[in-house]
């Protein structure tokens, strides 16, 4: 009969020898993923760069400004909508506010509409800005 203890380390070398059989064929395979990814990443930026060449860059400017003032418009209503809420959120604040827009519209109200005179100079006053604007 053999040695338990030699046994032991015999079989202790075989599992270390297999794991690193093991890691080693990982470390190969990692490098070809990474040697595969490289050239991916080659063609990728090859193919975008031959596209970028075929734009035409003098209407980039009006198109960039244009996209530029609605990401302006979309920030400023996040914003507008983060206040207003935080707003919302306090007790009293809401319907005070819109008590002010009540009195601010009444008091417009009063001083443009309540009489005839008044309300024939509004109404020449909005045609000569249409006849302004719109032409």
């Amino acid at each position: 009969m053999s040695d338990p203890g030699t046994e032991v380390k015999e079989f202790g070398q075989n599992v270390v020898d297999a794991v690193e059989d093991k890691v080693d064929a990982v470390g190969d395979a990692m490098k070809d993923a990474g040697a595969d990814f490289t050239e991916r990443y080659k063609d990728i930026l090859g193919k975008v760069n031959q596209s970028l060449d075929t734009v035409d860059w003098s209407q980039v400017g009006r198109i960039g400004k244009a996209l530029g003032v609605i990401l302006a418009v979309i920030v400023a209503q996040i914003l507008i909508k983060g206040l207003l809420d935080t707003i919302n959120l306090l007790p009293i604040v809401p319907g005070l506010l819109e008590l002010l827009g009540l009195i601010v519209v009444g008091s417009w109200s009063w001083n443009n509409l309540s009489t005839s005179e008044r309300r024939s100079a509004f109404t020449s006053k909005l045609q000569h800005l249409r006849q302004e604007y719109l032409g």
